[in-house]
């Protein structure tokens, strides 16, 4: 029997409205991986950023692979835009450089 463990896992820009909260506790298995927590997470939740999601463990970017260990922070950061100055000009693609 595999014991269990417990991870933060807070929630960022539209994860955050879609989710409908900032952060959640999960119990996950021994030996679990942040693909686990992104899989947990995005059941039964709306929109299609989680394939391009950054990561954060403990405050350090990680990868999906990354095995977890009790009480660790996840974190989930969505793609995010905008920050428009006046010395910004928009690409043909609208990007704004």
């Amino acid at each position: 029997m595999l014991l269990a463990m417990r991870v933060r896992v807070l929630f960022f820009g539209v994860l955050r409205d879609s989710m409908g909260v900032a952060e959640r506790e999960l119990e996950l298995e021994t030996g679990a991986t942040v693909q686990e927590v992104v899989e947990r997470c995005r059941a039964g939740a709306e929109g299609g950023v989680w394939e391009a999601l950054a990561i954060a463990v403990n405050q350090e970017y990680a990868r999906r692979e990354r095995v977890l260990a009790e009480g660790d922070e996840v974190a989930l950061l969505p793609p995010v835009s905008g920050g428009r100055s006046r010395s910004s000009s928009a690409g043909l693609d609208g990007a704004i450089v």
